[in-house]
């Protein structure tokens, strides 16, 4: 039988991953070079389009809990993001360009992965196949898809601007990591007094912004966790202090003193050459954003690599399409991986990859599908896609809100993550351990 995986993103490559380590062979799609979505660029997979990073390491946060359950159920991307670090302060950031090149010759040197770069217009007819085209979805498979599922759900994603380390000024700037969490290295930040950052909301939420119909939208939205900066300040003069310019944990070593405001720039590559703008997804015109975010104290000669797009987002609306273990309902031919289910974030796609990947091999075996408890990251999160009650279904990342709450209750917030995360591994290597692959 045939085993179909339709996107070579994260959630595609680790669906193939975990398919071929069964042993099975795969055909993997991809329509890049041949074709390119609006905001993507690189010919390679996995190429990570709002930022570089994946989120808190540590396994007392959800972001660090979900990668350590990915790793310990095979993980491709993980330990390829794990090589490609750069200081991130408390985060795992990659070398967004190295990390892609890496995850590309991985999936092109597995013997039983066969990788066809073309355009899919329709689904295979023969096998099993899992969608896992992303939150990009090509239009005419996005339509063969709403035709399919009885229609999408779209929302506006928008990506953060990057620069030279290089045309930074350190007149204006510093190096530090918030609470001097992580090393020096991971962050610079551009403090702003009042004066500077009343001047800059003003020119921010007036600025002129880019068209968004050239792309076919149904029914769109902005999802809350990519605000573009200009719609955040919209919501009020002091909404960016409490939010990506918040200053605390932060001194200015010229002053002395906290900031009134902070712009964070975050390491794009392992060479320290690229910084990105922290929670600067923006939609502004091109020339908009060079003359607006050049009012940042130490961006006045800031050297735009790449500026801030945004881009259409489809997801389905999988409650009532999908089940825990990502496949559709009624259809034992196919599964869904990926953003397109409604998860949030990086990690999280890359995760229901793994999870659609080995219920794919499960079914050819006549095997029951592997359903993850809800006290595990992966599990709960899985529920969510199929199981959310929410008449707005939405996408979820990674939190410690979707997991059962312990008995009795730890009132330390701390104490009561880190108890979290070892029950989810205590009970994750318990299933594991009767895995036989």
């Amino acid at each position: 039988m045939k085993i179909h995986v339709i996107g070579a993103g994260l959630a595609g490559c680790e669906a193939a991953w975990q398919i071929a380590n069964a042993g099975m062979p795969v055909i993997l799609y991809e329509m890049k070079p041949v074709r390119y979505s609006p905001a993507h660029s690189k010919p390679e997979f996995a190429e990570l389009v709002c930022s570089n990073s994946l989120k808190a390491d540590r396994l007392d946060s959800a972001a660090g809990l979900l990668k350590e359950e990915m790793r310990r159920m095979g993980s491709l991307l993980v330990p390829c993001a794990d090589r490609c670090r750069v200081p991130a302060g408390g985060a795992l950031a990659v070398d967004r360009t190295l990390f892609s090149k890496m995850v590309t010759e991985k999936v092109k040197e597995h013997p039983l992965i066969e990788v066809c770069h073309e355009e899919i217009c329709a689904l295979p007819t023969d096998g099993i196949t899992i969608v896992a085209t992303g939150p990009l979805t090509a239009d005419r498979f996005a339509d063969e898809i709403a035709r399919l599922c009885g229609g999408c759900l779209s929302f506006f994603d928008a990506a953060a601007p990057i620069v030279t380390a290089e045309s930074l000024d350190p007149e204006y700037c510093f190096a530090a990591s918030r609470y001097d969490k992580g090393g020096d290295d991971a962050y610079w930040n551009c403090p702003m007094n009042r004066e500077e950052y009343e001047a800059f909301y003003e020119a921010l939420i007036t600025a002129e912004r880019a068209p968004v119909h050239e792309f076919d939208v149904r029914n769109p939205k902005v999802y809350e966790g990519c605000m573009p900066i200009e719609v955040l300040a919209q919501r009020g003069k002091d909404t960016m202090r409490f939010g990506p310019l918040k200053p605390v944990g932060l001194t200015d070593p010229k002053t002395g003193h906290r900031p009134w405001a902070v712009v964070q720039l975050r390491r794009e590559n392992q060479a320290g050459t690229l910084f990105n703008l922290v929670g600067f997804q923006t939609n502004l015109k091109f020339g908009e954003q060079k003359r607006v975010f050049q009012m940042i104290p130490g961006l006045h000669r800031a050297e735009f690599v790449r500026y801030g797009v945004m881009h259409r987002n489809t997801f389905l609306d999988s409650p009532k399409l999908l089940d825990a273990d990502f496949g559709m309902r009624g259809r034992a031919d196919l599964f869904f991986a990926g953003q397109i289910t409604g998860v949030e974030g990086y990690m999280e796609s890359a995760a229901s990859g793994i999870l659609a990947g080995r219920n794919v091999v499960r079914r050819v075996q006549g095997e029951p599908s592997l359903i993850l408890p809800p006290e595990t990251m992966m599990g709960a999160l899985s529920r969510h896609v199929a199981e959310s009650t929410s008449k707005d279904f939405q996408p979820m990342g990674a939190n410690f809100g979707v997991l059962p709450s312990l008995q009795p209750h730890i009132r330390d917030k701390k104490e009561r993550y880190a108890a979290l995360a070892q029950r989810s591994l205590c009970l994750l290597t318990e299933i594991l351990n009767e895995e036989s692959w």
